[in-house]
């Protein structure tokens, strides 16, 4: 059995709201985008599936994850998380009445493709079933084989209700990359421990580094990416991170302006995942 995977993606500018503080939220936007890139990725090279819906109405988001290889079908009802799942098996089932479906979370920037095989192989053998997420609490898929509606209950302790629901829970041991949704800085570190795809690790890069030089009287200095290219700060940048002191070598989050030999630091504080 082949798997249509339906994947919600909310407006970026509203997409990781609890990463605002770990992140900042102009970075927000663009690693929620970046967590879909790996997401839709790493699901379209499995050996289970058939094609990627991603049903959202973000113009970035659409053209990015369009590039590679997704379809994407807009938000129409514009209700939310549910809403916007089944309308995504809806659409999928109106072309191919057979179809088995299967929702996704947009952020598992972990996952890994042998691991969402099993997944799926696993979730062939039930009409419904669903997989738990790390914390044992929500849940970050849903199937549903041919003739069985997916009705989707996302959202809090989605785990209770789609066994209430009669879906059976896939209890599988190393599968720690389909079950690792990233919602706050510690869900963060915990997805980078596992190894996140090449999207959000390009993306963290621009987002991280050490601090290099400082000088408490001008309070400017410089950080080096990890990558070894040092960039420098300003005052202006290091107040605007609302630190009173920065040591050489501290690990430090950071926001990039400019290209070239313009890019420079605009702000600087420590890092928080």
């Amino acid at each position: 059995m082949t798997w249509t995977l339906v994947v919600p993606l909310k407006p970026l500018a509203r997409a990781k709201t609890r990463l605002s503080d770990a992140a900042g939220d102009g970075p927000r936007t663009l690693l929620a985008l970046a967590f879909a890139q790996d997401t839709v990725g790493a699901a379209l090279a499995s050996r289970w599936v058939r094609e990627v819906t991603v049903v959202t109405d973000d113009p970035l988001a659409g053209r990015e994850l369009s590039a590679l290889g997704a379809r994407i079908l807009p938000d129409s009802p514009g209700l939310g998380l549910n809403a916007a799942l089944a309308h995504g098996a809806r659409a999928v089932r109106e072309e191919r009445p057979e179809a088995a479906v299967a929702a996704l979370n947009a952020d598992l920037p972990a996952l890994r493709t042998v691991e969402l095989d099993l997944v799926l192989e696993a979730a062939s053998g039930f009409s419904r079933a669903f997989l738990a997420d790390a914390a044992g609490v929500g849940t970050t898929l849903l199937s549903a084989a041919p003739g069985a509606e997916l009705a989707p209950a996302f959202g809090g302790p989605s785990r209770d209700r789609h066994r209430a629901s009669g879906a059976r829970e896939i209890e599988l041991t190393g599968v720690d990359s389909v079950r690792r949704d990233v919602d706050t800085a510690g869900d963060l570190r915990a997805a980078v421990a596992l190894g996140v795809g090449a999207h959000t690790r390009a993306r963290l890069a621009d987002m991280q580094g050490t601090a290099y030089t400082y000088d408490p009287e001008t309070r400017a200095g410089s950080v080096l990416l990890d990558d070894g290219t040092p960039l420098p700060f300003d005052t202006a940048a290091f107040d605007a991170g609302g630190l009173r002191m920065l040591r050489p070598g501290q690990r430090v989050r950071i926001e990039v302006e400019g290209e070239g030999e313009q890019r420079r630091v605009v702000f600087v504080t420590l890092q928080t995942f």
